[in-house]
Order: structure tokens, then sequence, then C-alpha cells
């Protein structure tokens, strides 16, 4: 962060990922608060020597620097933390006085959580304040930091928790789609210890979950299941009912892995094509589905008191993952980087060919859709869930981000532009109203589209209106 960009921040208003506090002569009481929850989500910058008042900033400096910024800097590099902490230290020279900014970037997810003192004292950024993390965040942040171990576990299930007819159809489907595999003449228990789905004689909870029975599986996972919902419009609002159908539980992934997709491949478009004397029917767009779908299954956090859904809409297919990505999705796509949740299930998917053998299989998904459909599916996501979209239709707002991904924006925050739009100076409150949605979901979309440059404010809450940022004539009709 620059000057500039300093000074920009100050004029604004709620940032997700910027802090002040006055500081003129000694380190905050709670700004330990702060660098846990910015380490635990996205990063962001602590500045010391303004002092904010309501929506007014008062820059008054640091009188004692040097000692503050040893001070802060020492307890990062001490035991007070129970990561070590290397943070950016920046000065900035603004109307005659110095105030000192930290960035304190994200923690990788196997360092987090990062608390201090103890682990009561771990804080999340949700809005522009800090909040202490609950047990189920703090819970989610730990199996995340352990990623491809959870389902290698052994259960004390065994044998006799394994339903006789999953297994037989997956050996059927082995023998079809690859008749000269060498695990096809192996015994049963032969067969499952191959694929790790038994270890000493005890099931995994990878192995539970792809060929558990529903007795075995719930002496596991409490509450297992995956959702499938189909919806007659574009959202539930404009829907004649909440929902049309709804798939019936199933006993373990697998199962529902062939229920969710037969219902799938009746929502896309396959066009009628010959591949020599039969019909194609294993298009790009059906490959970014099925890859989606197993994706999913590879990657959610079935601990999680969220569940694995799916939703299709009239204009789109929504796939909800419970469970972060390992890396950001642009470091993924770039590299090509796999690592999924759940190795176990991986490999057992990937013996059929029902998954990327090398690779993470976003690139199917992407390209696969837009070869069809002319659009990219949309990826966001947080510390605890991610979620693609693929649309039938080209949305109305469309940015092309770095790394040639593109980015779309969520119906939210569209109804924020056309609102602004319309009337510059509605407030924050007059957006929730219209939009119905809470004060804290206007605030973190307010914050996104900033972050994507779409968006500013203009002066301070009162008297001060709200301007949309045109990049080019692209966005100028998108907008």
């Amino acid at each position: 962060m620059n000057r500039n960009e300093l000074i920009q921040k100050l004029q604004d208003i709620e940032w997700e990922d910027f802090e002040v506090k006055e500081a003129k002569s000694e380190l905050p009481k709670n700004i330990w608060e702060t660098v846990s929850s910015f380490s635990n989500t996205a990063g962001g910058w602590r500045v010391l020597g303004v002092k904010k008042t309501g929506k007014m900033f008062d820059v008054q400096g640091v009188s004692n620097l040097e000692k503050i910024e040893h001070d802060f800097l020492t307890v990062l590099r001490s035991d007070k933390f129970n990561k070590k902490l290397t943070p950016v230290s920046k000065k900035y020279k603004i109307n005659g006085n110095t105030v000192l900014g930290f960035y304190i970037p994200s923690a990788s997810a196997k360092d987090k959580p990062l608390y201090y003192n103890s682990l009561a004292n771990t804080f999340i950024r949700t809005g522009s304040g800090d909040q202490r993390a609950t047990k189920a965040e703090i819970d989610t942040m730990y199996r995340n930091s352990s990623f491809d171990k959870k389902d290698e576990e052994l259960t004390k299930c065994t044998l006799k928790d394994l339903d006789s007819n999953t297994i037989k159809r997956y050996r059927t489907y082995l023998e079809n789609v690859n008749p000269g595999h060498r695990y096809n003449g192996l015994s049963t228990l032969q067969f499952l210890e191959k694929l790790k789905v038994i270890v000493n004689g005890k099931v995994t909870v990878g192995g539970l979950l792809v060929f558990g029975t529903e007795d075995g599986m719930s002496r596991v996972i409490s509450d297992f299941r995956i959702d499938y919902l189909e919806i007659m419009g574009t959202s539930y609002s404009d829907a004649p009912e909440r929902y049309q159908y709804r798939l019936p539980e199933e006993i373990n992934i697998f199962n529902y892995y062939f229920s969710i997709f037969e219902r799938l491949i009746k929502k896309i478009e396959i066009p009628f094509k010959m591949r020599g004397a039969f019909r194609d029917e294993n298009q790009p767009q059906v490959k970014a589905i099925r890859e989606a779908l197993v994706n999913l299954l590879m990657h959610t956090d079935y601990f999680s008191n969220a569940k694995p859904r799916i939703r299709t809409f009239l204009d789109r297919i929504e796939f909800f993952n419970p469970g972060s990505l390992p890396k950001d999705i642009k470091y993924i796509i770039k590299e090509d980087f796999s690592l999924p949740r759940n190795p176990t299930v991986a490999k057992i998917f990937r013996i059929i060919n029902l998954s990327e053998n090398i690779g993470s299989g976003f690139d199917k998904m992407l390209n696969g859709w837009k070869a069809h459909y002319k659009n990219t599916p949309e990826i966001t996501g947080d510390f605890d869930y991610y979620k693609i979209i693929f649309r039938f239709n080209k949305p109305d707002a469309e940015i092309v981000a770095a790394e040639g991904l593109v980015e779309r924006l969520a119906e939210s925050q569209q109804k924020i532009l056309e609102l602004i739009k319309q009337n510059p100076y509605i407030s924050k409150k007059e957006l929730a109203n219209k939009i119905a949605i809470s004060d804290t979901a206007i605030d973190k979309n307010i914050s996104q589209l900033k972050k994507k440059g779409l968006l500013k404010r203009i002066g301070h809450d009162k008297g001060g209106h709200w301007e949309i940022i045109k990049r080019n004539n692209k966005d100028d009709e998108n907008q």
C-alpha cells in the first residue's frame, strides 16, 4: 500500500482489510485481536497514528515510532502467538505527521488457526471488525490444516460395515471401463486394501464415505448427506415453490454420484454429434459438469456442519463445497495444482476414470463449459467453503481478471450497482431494504465491489455519494 492508497482508504468507509488506531506512544491493547483475525482470513493493514471518530479520520501520527515498531515486531516473533509472524512494515508521511502501517498476511492453511496466548483468543475478520471464532470455525481451520489426512484416518468399522452391492457395482464399472486393469483379478479384501478402503482390517474414513452402509456411516458422520435441489426459477423468490425436486438420501457418495449425475445430465444442452459410428454424448460441457460433481465429492469437508449442495436453477447450476480450496484458485489453475481434501476418495474415482489423473480438473471445468456456453464458470469462496456456478446464459456483469480468469458479479452486487446507478446518494440502509438482505451482507458486498475496482465512496456517510467506476466500453455495456 503506497501513500495515495492509504489516503484513499482514510477517505473511505468500512474496509475489511484495513484497521486504524490512534497509538501515539504505545501499542493499542486490542491490536493482537486484529493480527489474529487478519491472519486467519484474507490478511490486511493495521495502521497506527490515525484516530477514528465515527466515520471521520484524524491523522495524528506516532510520536514514539521506533519503539512502537520494535515492540510490535518483537511480540510477533515471540511465544505470544502460536506461530511466528513476519508482517510488512511501512511508514507514511501525511500532513507533517508520520503514521506506521503493518501488513499482516493471511496465514497458510497448515498454520491456521493463529491465536495469541490461548486457543480462546482466535479471531476472524467479518465485515470491518474482529470477531472471536466459534468452536465450529476453529475446528474447520484445524481440518483444513491437515488437508490431506482426514479421510485416511482409520475408523472402528470393518468389512461388514461396507455395502456389498456398492462394491459389486464399482467393480463392474471398473471391468467395463478398463477390462485389463490389474485390480480386476483380486479378491474383494485384496481389492479394498489396494484402494486404501481397508487398512489393517479397519475401514478408512474415505473408504466408508464411498462404500459405507447407512449404519456404518452414522457411527462416524452423524448427519451424512449431499443435497441436490431443482428450483424452477432463477431464485427461490421467483420460483412457484421452494423446489420442484429434492434427491432422496443415499447411503454413500458412490451412489450419490450416479443419482445426481443422472439428474444433471438432463439439464445440459447436448447437441447431436457423431463420433465414428456412434452419437457423441461425452462432450466438453458434459465433462465439465461431471468433473465439478467429482470435485465436490473429493473436496468436501464431510465433518463440517454445512452440507455439500448442488442446486439447479433455470439459468445456472451451483456446486457448494463445505471446506476451502488448498490454494488460491488462480494459483491452482495457473500451476494445475492438485491436493484433494479426501485423497482416498480421489483415488477411488480416478481408478474408474471419473476424475482427472493429473492436475486439479479445474481446466476441464472452465474450458469445457466455455467451449459450449461461451462463458466461464464463477468460483468464489472463503476459509470454510467454495462455490462454483455454471451459467447457461452469459451474465450481465463480467470482469476479465488476471491470469486469464473470468469473475462475475453475484446477483446482490449487480442489484447494488443498479440501485446506485439510479441514485448515487442512496444509503446502505436503503440498499439493504430494497435488496432484502442484512446490513452485514450489504457491507460485505460493497467491500467486494470496491476490491474489484467497480465502486468507490466520495466523501463520508453523511453528505457523500457513491461512484461506479467504469473500466472500458465493455464494462459500460455490462453495467
